[in-house]
């Protein structure tokens, strides 16, 4: 059983918030049963919980919804999320809406994802658009452990600042760190910081506010399946990439709700591609 935890250690402070803030910790693991994906681990620590195990296609597909119950995470904030697939299971965990990242006040907060999928697992990451406010200081980690079989795919939509309220993200800083193993080899490193520069930067956002990425790890797709997925949106701000198991769909734009329709738009797309599964309507993204 492949296991990310050794790799990145998840926090072990308690929950009760220090000097304001919060650590929660939430530990999930799905197994399958028969035909049917049970979620067979549900733990919490602090403000971090999961609903009840929904099944809107299938019994082998567990749908999971994860659940910040203050709506918003402030400065000094440690959110940390390990979810165990074993061997054949399938599972999906969303969110019921957009991430909320507040005002640091001095302090930086912290979300530490470690996501482990066994041999034949499928595990779907599909939170809400996140939103960083300014003078938001936000480090977070996304880590992936596969079986050489497993497969996983996973979207983000990074929203800096709030257009339509009129604030910019004119200080702060959102550092990041994704990687993803298959099979004990590193497929997937990315790390970077977001600045007011690098947003402005042109070898950075070059002045777009919002950033999405549906990354796809598992069989190759055809390139029929490339040409439909780049005939979703054209221009320079939207691409997609295919490398031998990992395809890669990025947009850059200042408009999250076009955003979550074009990743919703790639999912539909790529889901029966990599995953043999047609995609249904996510519920928890049209409330």
């Amino acid at each position: 059983m492949p296991d990310c935890t050794e790799r990145l250690p998840l926090p072990s402070a308690d929950a009760t918030p220090q000097h304001g803030a919060w650590q929660a910790k939430l530990t999930l693991a799905f197994t399958r049963d028969s035909d049917t994906t049970r979620l067979t681990r549900r733990e919490h620590r602090g403000p971090l919980r999961v609903q009840k195990p929904l099944y809107p296609e299938d019994p082998a597909v567990c749908h999971a919804i994860v659940v910040h119950p203050p709506g918003g995470v402030v400065g000094g904030d440690e959110l940390a999320i390990d979810a165990v697939l074993q061997p054949n299971a399938w599972a999906v965990l969303t969110t019921p809406g957009a991430g909320k990242w507040y005002r640091a006040n001095g302090r930086v907060s912290r979300q530490r994802v470690n996501l482990a999928v066994a041999a034949g697992g499928v595990l779907e990451w599909l939170p809400q658009e996140t939103i960083f406010f300014d003078d938001a200081h936000v480090e977070l980690e996304h880590h992936v452990t596969l079986a050489p079989d497993a497969n996983y795919l996973g979207c983000e939509i990074l929203c800096l600042g709030r257009r339509a309220s009129g604030e910019s993200f004119a200080t702060g800083r959102v550092g990041q760190r994704t990687s993803v193993r298959r099979g004990g080899r590193l497929l997937w490193w990315e790390q970077g910081a977001l600045t007011p520069a690098a947003v402005a930067s042109p070898l950075g956002l070059a002045g777009h506010t919002v950033s999405a990425m549906l990354l796809a790890v598992g069989r190759p797709v055809p390139s029929d399946t490339v040409a439909a997925l780049r005939a979703l949106a054209d221009g320079p701000c939207w691409g997609v990439t295919q490398m031998k198991n990992v395809l890669c769909v990025r947009w850059l734009g200042h408009d999250s709700e076009a955003a979550r329709e074009l990743m919703l738009a790639a999912w539909r797309i790529v889901r029966p591609a990599v995953l043999g599964r047609e995609a249904i309507d996510l519920r928890s993204w049209r409330t």
